[in-house]
């Protein structure tokens, strides 16, 4: 088996494990695994990129997604139960937009350069512009670092943006649940002292009587 066949089962294993990830998603109703199904396949995704040579989108969907998006979904099972409670609700209208859009993407892919092709417009115009500027313009000897900092830095930071705005959530979320339950702590507390004086009382009535 040559290295270009050997990469296509590669990638051929990976997207399988993908689909298969995606379905069991769908299909688990315990939320623990759900989380923990995410995460794996960000995994599988980041390995998928690895091998089509995106190492840079690698780290990112290695670390957001299988990283901090596990870790955030762990956290909100804490104001959540462990299992689905409402039985999901077949739409066949959603299904119909669905697979749609899924056909339509598929038939856009047919546009799209071949994989690799030296000659596509990435590779002839972009890359060649991204390799002369990192070293002349921005004087950084490592191109993915100038691509994300610089050249990609609105993007990068939008990232970090939705990072940081979906951690200060879930701290909010986690807050209000200690409020919630600090609050009905007081009320059992206040009942409690209130139903023992009841009792005195009226046990204090009867030692009168």
């Amino acid at each position: 088996m040559s290295g270009d066949d050997m990469i296509i089962w590669v990638n051929f294993s990976l997207l399988t494990m993908l689909c298969l990830s995606a379905v069991a998603i769908l299909l688990v109703r315990h939320l623990f695994a759900v989380a923990a199904l995410t995460g794996a396949f960000s995994l599988l995704a980041a390995g998928l990129f690895v091998a089509m040579d995106a190492v840079d989108v690698a780290f990112t969907e290695a670390a957001v997604g299988a990283g901090i998006s596990t870790v955030l979904l762990l956290g909100t099972l804490a104001l959540t139960s462990r299992r689905e409670k409402a039985a999901p609700i077949f739409s066949p209208t959603a299904l119909v937009v669905v697979l749609m859009t899924g056909a339509a993407l598929i038939y856009a892919t047919s546009d799209m350069p071949a994989f690799g092709d030296p000659n596509a417009p990435g590779h002839a115009h972009v890359v060649p512009t991204y390799i002369e500027g990192s070293e002349n313009d921005l004087v950084i000897p490592n191109i993915v670092t100038s691509v994300l900092a610089s050249y990609r830095g609105y993007d990068t930071l939008g990232e970090v943006a939705v990072i940081f705005t979906a951690g200060i959530g879930v701290m909010f979320l986690l807050g209000l649940r200690r409020e919630d339950e600090d609050d009905e702590g007081t009320v059992r507390r206040g009942t409690a002292r209130r139903s023992g004086d009841g009792s005195d009382d009226r046990d204090g009535g009867g030692d009168e009587a």
